[in-house]
């Protein structure tokens, strides 16, 4: 973890080094190490530097090269570095004398604006090539280090590794971007570029760009292949593989000269980060122990997961540290949060990871694993289902609805989900012979009535919208909403577009995908993966900390894509795969657990009894600021409805989380002060 920034004055100005400062100390946050700048005419880099990695002990950035044409500034961790280090050819260095930016460096010089696709591991990166006069920027492949920027052609191009050191720049305005408030209130999470503020941008993931008097490129470097397939010869060369690239993916991220962390909620994520660092640790002869923080409650008991957390611990070697989760609410500690995080934050239970990156600089921790979205690295398997009954197999999927049956779970949900759409799917297409010879199939394993199938899944499809609206208030029954669309005032969605936009960013997500492996792929090229990356980063930067993410290696979730879905999904458990390759690290307790506690109490006690001042306040007395973009008359209807049951319970519907969101929104355009 440290902090970047940047400028090139395009039109030629010299840079002021006062503006540079300003952008240097505004992130000391992010490395209280050491501080540079480097400036030649109108290009100028910056730099915070905060120590993990035992080379960056001897690091200093920015960074010129021998012969004095390529400067670098970095934010990274290079996993591959004795790869690169033999291709580079670094003759009579020591590897333990040689900085990951030096790798960089040498790396760009030899391969050029292709350099990052040679790289692995987590980085956001600039570099002034003196010959050519241009400025490349890349980010890693996941997106786990952030870097904005702001460009006006032929003016100006600047970039930082957050958005507050941008807005110390006077040409930057402050101008708040109302099409991002638009995505944020509809929870369309899927542009990886824009942001809160008007002409202020993320470089995607993967991506890297080009700056130079004729002007900005930005290329991807790399994309995830959802066409490649794994072909092994057992379940057991399956699981011994991904083993193997698991425990790569947590070695390398145990690089580090510090105090390491890791937090450890019990699940099967982040307990198989954890219990594999621990045997990583212990086989490299390491007598350095893990530090584990994980969040307990013993108010809502239903969220505690401390039996789980417990058997982890029971493995020794590992020092715990515990969090009262539930003793903060989803709207505590924001004027503290805003300072170091420059926009709205998009999810709910943000709070806790909050917490645990406290406790984790007061036990002078620096890097932090989690098992950040290992659920999706890995896959649930769900499209497997689909999958098989697209193939007509439908036997062996009424083997694993009943195996899911076994474990506890619903068959008639997997049968609507997966089944009862694709009979929909052939009756719109008009495929009856199609939808006949399945629903013969279907009946030979499940005690449904032929009559509802044909009037349900056959006819009713065919019907427009209006006429099923229509019916349904004839016979009584209210009309299902969105309650996120609902809180959206018209005159501001017909302002931005907003309908045009859902269909752009979403549309190719409103069909059933066609098999297992296209459901995973899109859930690993979501938008809001790189969201939750990105909040991740700004969260552990607030303590100086370092977050670090086994799921998030490059090779890792390139080998889980290509798995077959049946190591994926089998015998009714999800993500079979990773609990036999977790055999003998994980406690069985854990290894075969099924499911994890749903946050969603902690949320509503949170925000309901330790915010409910706050809450109240928005409510009451802070709605006219955003009045543009909100219906009040209705939030206030159901916020009303809301606090009016005596009992506590987890939400039902998107409307609680509707409520906190425009709280959230609310708190923070007051604290940003932003142009509208």
């Amino acid at each position: 973890m440290s902090g970047i920034m940047g400028i090139y004055y395009l039109d030629r100005r010299p840079i002021e080094r006062q503006d540079l400062a300003r952008m240097v100390d505004i992130l000391e946050h992010r490395g209280a190490d050491g501080a540079d700048i480097w400036i030649n005419e109108s290009v100028g880099f910056g730099h915070r530097m905060l120590w993990t990695t035992p080379e960056s002990l001897l690091e200093k950035l920015p960074s010129v090269n021998q012969t004095g044409d390529l400067v670098i500034t970095c934010d990274a961790r290079i996993d591959n570095r004795d790869e690169l280090i033999c291709a580079l050819q670094f003759d009579n260095c020591p590897p333990e004398k040689i900085a990951d930016s030096q790798i960089i460096l040498a790396a760009y010089d030899k391969w050029g604006e292709q350099c990052p696709e040679h790289l692995l591991g987590d980085f956001a990166f600039a570099i002034w090539n003196g010959r050519k006069q241009s400025l490349f920027c890349a980010r890693d492949h996941m997106g786990v280090k952030p870097l904005y920027y702001y460009y006006q052609a032929a003016k100006i191009f600047a970039f930082a590794s957050e958005i507050k050191a941008l807005l110390c720049l006077q040409e930057i305005p402050r101008l708040l971007n109302k099409v991002k408030v638009g995505d944020y209130l509809a929870a369309i999470l899927d542009d990886k570029s824009n942001t809160f503020y008007q002409d202020i941008f993320r470089l995607p993931p993967g991506c890297c760009m080009v700056l130079s008097a004729k002007g900005m490129q930005i290329r991807s470097y790399w994309s995830l292949d959802p066409s490649r397939e794994l072909e092994l010869g057992s379940d057991e060369e399956y699981a011994e593989a991904l083993r193997e690239i698991f425990a790569e993916a947590v070695r390398c991220r145990l690089r580090s000269a510090f105090p390491i962390g890791s937090h450890l909620s019990g699940g099967l994520d982040s307990s198989s980060v954890t219990c594999m660092a621990r045997q990583v640790l212990m086989e490299g002869g390491i007598s350095r122990p893990l530090h584990t923080f994980s969040n307990i409650f013993d108010i809502i008991t239903e969220c505690d997961e401390r039996p789980f957390i417990e058997a982890v611990l029971a493995q020794g070697s590992m020092i715990p540290h515990y969090v009262h989760a539930d003793q903060q609410g989803p709207l505590s500690n924001l004027e503290q949060i805003f300072r170091y995080h420059d926009e709205a934050i998009p999810a709910p239970t943000h709070f806790l990871l909050w917490g645990l990156n406290h406790a984790a600089r007061t036990e002078g921790v620096r890097v932090v694993l989690d098992g950040l979205d290992g659920d999706n690295t890995i896959s649930h398997g769900d499209g497997y289902l689909t999958e098989l009954v697209r193939k007509g197999q439908w036997a062996e999927f009424a083997k694993e609805v009943g195996d899911l049956y076994k474990l506890g779970l619903s068959p008639s949900h997997y049968l609507r989900q997966h089944g009862l759409t694709y009979l929909e799917e052939l009756a719109r297409g008009w495929k009856w012979v199609d939808f006949v010879r399945e629903t013969n199939h279907l009946l030979k394993h499940f005690n449904v009535s032929r009559q509802q199938l044909f009037l349900q899944h056959g006819l009713k499809p065919l019907l427009p919208q209006s006429v099923l609206s229509a019916w349904q208030v004839l016979r009584g029954r209210k009309q299902s909403l969105n309650g996120r669309h609902l809180i959206i005032k018209r005159s501001f969605a017909k302002q931005i577009a907003l309908n045009k936009r859902i269909q752009a960013l979403t549309g190719f997500q409103s069909s059933q995908p066609l098999t297992e492996r296209e459901q995973h792929w899109r859930g690993l090229t979501s938008g809001v993966l790189t969201l939750g990356l990105e909040v991740s980063d700004h969260y552990a930067a607030a303590f100086s900390l370092e977050p670090r993410h086994p799921f998030m290696d490059k090779r890792l979730i390139e080998f889980c894509l290509s798995l077959p879905p049946e190591q994926k999904l089998n015998q009714g458990w999800s993500r079979f795969v990773m609990r036999r390759a977790m055999t003998n690290v994980l406690p069985e307790q854990v290894q075969w657990r099924r499911g994890k506690s749903d946050m969603s109490s902690s949320f509503v006690h949170g925000l309901l009894v330790h915010n409910r001042k706050l809450v109240d306040e928005v409510m009451q007395n802070d709605l006219h600021g955003i009045a543009e973009y909100i219906n009040t008359k209705y939030l206030r209807k159901i916020y009303k409805e809301l606090i009016s049951v005596s009992e506590i319970k987890p939400p039902e519907s998107l409307i609680d989380v509707s409520l906190w969101q425009v709280a959230m929104f609310t708190l923070w355009l007051q604290h940003s002060q932003l142009k509208q």
